[in-house]
């Protein structure tokens, strides 16, 4: 199977997709991307704007995940309203939402976070995810989530919240094990998606697909 796994930072999603399918990774940071391929080797990784990518190569493909950059749409523009700093929501999510439904003629899905509006168009949610797809997803259990900011939480949640420990353990170890050198290190681990529910979506959309898995 043919997949376009976009704006893919270091591949949380991806982590435990195997390595039976084709999968092409497009992302726009060059160090990012680096250490999307070092983790996942087989892969053809791409540094593009993966906007643009998705239009000029939407065709070649059977199953797309698109993971738009969240900020604009988070839910800490209210926090950030309090500093007096505003900023228009990135309507390129809705753009691909709207292009995959009614152009894509494979399987898709658009992750972002739970926005701080009543989304434009509706969205299936699991843990803090929001998912917008062209096929049922069933709620999963989600383990663990990220770390808290409040500084009121206990020291054990305030802990995760700095190491990132809480969002992506099987991933990659912090301590050393496979430690990359990243200034937004931390702001890269909180965007992953954990790789359990990355699984269970791409499952979700062959679920009648038994060969694939």
């Amino acid at each position: 199977m043919k997949i376009l796994n976009l704006y893919c930072g270091i591949g949380g999603n991806r982590k435990k997709w195997g390595n039976e399918h084709s999968i092409t990774a497009v992302e726009n940071n060059p160090e990012i991307a680096k250490i999307y391929q070092d983790f996942f080797p087989d892969d053809k990784v791409v540094v593009a704007d993966a906007h643009q990518y998705l239009l000029d190569h939407f065709k070649e493909y059977d199953f797309v995940w698109s993971s738009p950059p969240c900020p604009s749409h988070s839910v800490c523009n209210h926090f950030l309203k309090g500093q007096g700093i505003y900023r228009f929501p990135d309507m390129k999510l809705y753009e691909e939402i709207i292009f995959l439904k009614h152009f894509f003629k494979g399987k898709y899905v658009v992750e972002n976070v739970k926005p701080y509006y009543e989304p434009l168009v509706k969205p299936q949610y699991i843990g803090r995810h929001a998912f917008w797809a062209n096929f049922l997803i069933r709620d999963i259990k989600v383990d663990y989530e990220i770390g808290t900011m409040n500084r009121k939480a206990s020291k054990e949640s305030q802990r995760k919240t700095i190491i990132r420990e809480a969002q992506i353990p099987e991933l990659i170890d912090l301590h050393g094990l496979k430690d990359f050198k990243l200034k937004n290190k931390r702001q890269v681990l909180r965007n992953c998606v954990l790789p359990k529910i990355g699984l269970h979506i791409l499952k979700e959309a062959f679920r009648e697909n038994k060969t694939l898995f």
